[in-house]
């Protein structure tokens, strides 16, 4: 009836203000829209610079927390555990899940309380309380600031989930002692994770929310605000106040080696280290410094690689990060040192790769080498002795010097420098051609993480992968230092790695050397190690794996100052012992033995060796066949005369041996005494094989020198 009332007039009037009105609130709408939106960029802005960067362990422990834009430590949990979840909510806010930002009824009740007692008390939700910590007004409380609070309460309400709220919340709040956010507070005052807390540590650190710094778990009155906590919340439990720990470094030992290395991460990251493992392996180092102090080692580090994966799981470049003694402040486990004999399974790699094998005959006997320094290389054994003839099987178990400088020789050193550096892609702090066959005498210098990756050949079956240290991605800051292995590389065959493995994972063999007991022997089988000692003894390595771990160490002293008789074995070897005994009592083994098919036991004489199937036994077993007939004295010797001197002569077979054209004596061995300086020709003259051989040496006296 009034519709039919109303003018045309009126009802164009009408139509226009409806129009204006729905303009105009839409236009409204659309302002508040965009104002929270931009708003809530602003909220992850501000959230995200009040996160410290952190870097995890393989297992999510913080091994570093920096600080963050208020100098708090911020270790950010992902997500809340249901059970704290649920006490939060019921302590702070048990409306939460049902208001929009703001509950009316505690509002109302603060202002009455507030206008009645000069107090408004607790009455903001968690988004309140989130908005004050994300705009950083939780003491300056200005009706400006609360009105501020207000608008980015309702914007982070209309852009972010409430789990998401809960858990910005969660991780923003302070706790005490610089300690912010829940994930924080857990590792600082109870060293655990958020989720492995119990009911009473999670009371102990709610209890701390309303005064963080008087009333957080390092204070008395901490237990009891969280047994009042417990009586209101879950009085049917029985309560215990929680144990805390007394201090805690938002910097643990293991960022000492991470750090040192250039590891850094612009946003938190998750390495492969394992902390845990770490710190146990920093203890067995330690401990084995200290008996050894005696001895002049003062210093030691350890490596452990996973040989399926190439990941880092340990490193230790000292015993003591937070000593500031000489050396303590140096990361031992990079800093390059001559290897000694751990580089000999990689000359018999390149040289099994060259035709020769384990049952090779090679003569340990006295060699003479020109080298670019211009004075000759007499290579010598550890022991100073020589055995004669030797398999290389023998000569390897037996970490014997002169028949690896023969296997170098056959190599061929510029055959084994392309192999270092095209083939492991090493970088070694001096040229090639300074080391010549000081290599095979453990002249070469190299960092201990270079080592013991490149050790990862052997479980591997002849490959190289780049070492893993980010969970994230493959990028490994340079890591190791001397090499630049970026993709899985092949370096070997299988069947050529598997032979070395057969040999220094061989313990009876190098009997000789080593003994039926000491350090190199473990509670398991089928692993494969080999030590080293660098000259005069400066230097004690010992690198060895399983199937599922590679575990490198160095003792010694930054100084390099000679250790007292301290060899491979008897020095870096006790701690690798220890290390692979724990090792092989966690989770990181599995018991698998390496195996290869392409190599097989065959009969040779007496005894059985190891071969690659098919092979031509002979041709390779007299490959290092040596053809010298004189053996004791090399062509260029010179010597002092000395009265009464007497120069050896030693041949391959009975000879007749004399000297500038004059019979000597017809003997297989026998000594030429000079009485007067000069040179002199000397010659074996072998009927029986119609071998003939001369070498001029030179006797001086020492003015004329």
């Amino acid at each position: 009836m009034f519709r039919n009332l109303m003018t045309p007039a009126t009802k164009l009037l009408l139509s226009r203000k409806v129009r204006f009105y729905l303009v105009f609130i839409i236009t409204m709408l659309s302002i508040v829209f965009f104002s929270f939106w931009r708003v809530s960029i602003d909220v992850t802005a501000r959230y995200e610079n009040l996160l410290s960067t952190v870097i995890h362990d393989r297992s999510g422990v913080p091994i570093s927390i920096a600080e963050n834009s208020k100098g708090h430590y911020v270790n950010e949990v992902a997500g809340l555990p249901d059970t704290f979840a649920t006490l939060l909510i019921r302590k702070e806010d048990r409306f939460f899940y049902y208001h929009f930002g703001i509950n009316p009824v505690s509002s109302v009740r603060a202002l009455f309380t507030y206008l009645t007692k000069g107090d408004a008390g607790g009455s903001s939700t968690i988004t309140q309380q989130l908005a004050k910590n994300i705009l950083g007004t939780e003491i300056d409380r200005t009706i400006q600031n609360k009105l501020l609070e207000v608008f980015y309460t309702l914007a982070i309400e209309s852009f972010f989930t409430k789990t998401e709220i809960l858990q910005m919340y969660a991780n923003s709040v302070f706790l005490g002692n610089q300690v912010q956010g829940f994930g924080t507070a857990s590792y600082a005052y109870f060293e655990t994770s958020l989720p492995e807390t119990t009911i009473n540590q999670q009371l102990a650190l709610l209890a701390t929310l309303a005064y963080p710094s008087t009333r957080n778990p390092w204070e008395s009155d901490n237990v009891l605000y969280a047994e009042g906590l417990h009586r209101r919340l879950i009085p049917e439990r029985t309560f215990t106040a929680a144990a805390v720990t007394n201090q805690y470094a938002f910097q643990k030992d293991s960022f000492f080696e991470l750090t040192t290395a250039g590891v850094t991460c612009q946003q938190s990251c998750t390495t492969t280290i394992d902390d845990s493992l770490t710190a146990n392996i920093r203890e067995i180092l330690d401990r084995h410094i200290q008996k050894g102090w005696s001895r002049n080692i003062r210093h030691g580090a350890v490596v452990v690689i996973d040989a399926h994966s190439t990941e880092l799981l340990a490193i230790v470049g000292s015993s003591n990060p937070q000593s500031t003694a000489e050396g303590d402040q140096i990361n031992m486990a990079l800093q390059p040192r001559p290897i000694g004999s751990t580089v000999k399974p990689l000359i018999y790699a390149k040289g099994f790769m060259e035709g020769l094998r384990p049952y090779t005959l090679v003569e340990d006997r006295e060699y003479k080498y020109p080298i670019a320094t211009g004075f000759p290389l007499y290579p010598k054994n550890y022991d100073g002795q020589y055995r004669g003839e030797v398999t290389l099987h023998e000569a390897l178990s037996n970490s014997l010097n002169v028949p690896s400088v023969k296997v170098l020789e056959y190599v061929g050193l510029e055959q084994f420098y392309s192999f270092l550096g095209e083939s492991l892609r090493f970088q070694p702090i001096q040229p090639y051609e300074t080391y010549q066959y000081g290599i095979a005498l453990g002249g070469l210098e190299m960092d201990l993480l270079t080592l013991t990756h490149y050790f990862t050949l052997f479980p591997a079956r002849g490959y190289l992968s780049p070492l893993q240290l980010l969970a994230e991605r493959s990028e490994n800051f340079s890591l190791p230092p001397q090499s630049n292995i970026t993709v899985p590389t092949k370096i070997a065959d299988e069947a050529y790695v598997s032979l070395v493995h057969t040999i220094i994972s061989d313990r009876f063999t190098g009997v000789n050397q080593f003994g039926l007991e000491g350090n190199l022997n473990l509670t398991t089988t089928g692993y494969g190690v080999k030590t080293g000692t660098s000259r005069d003894f400066h230097d004690s390595w010992v690198v060895g794996y399983t199937a599922d771990f590679v575990v490198g160490v160095w003792m010694g002293n930054s100084k390099n100052e000679p250790l007292l008789q301290v060899s491979g074995s008897s020095g870096a070897g006790g701690v690798w012992h220890d290390v692979m005994e724990y090792l092989l009592n966690t989770p990181y083994t599995s018991n698998v033995q390496l195996t290869s098919s392409q190599i097989e036991r065959v009969s040779i004489g007496v005894s059985d060796e190891w071969a690659i199937v098919g092979d031509n036994i002979f041709e390779h077993q007299t490959l290092l066949q040596d053809t010298n007939l004189i053996l004791s004295i090399h062509s260029g010797d010179t010597f002092e005369l000395q009265p009464n001197m007497t120069i050896p002569l030693r041949a391959r077979a009975e000879s007749i041996w004399s000297i500038n054209g004059t019979f000597l004596d017809t003997a297989k061995n026998t000594t030429f005494s000079p009485t007067e300086s000069g040179t002199y020709e000397v010659m074996a003259d072998n009927q029986n094989s119609d071998q003939r051989e001369i070498i001029v040496i030179t006797v001086t006296t020492q003015e004329g020198q």
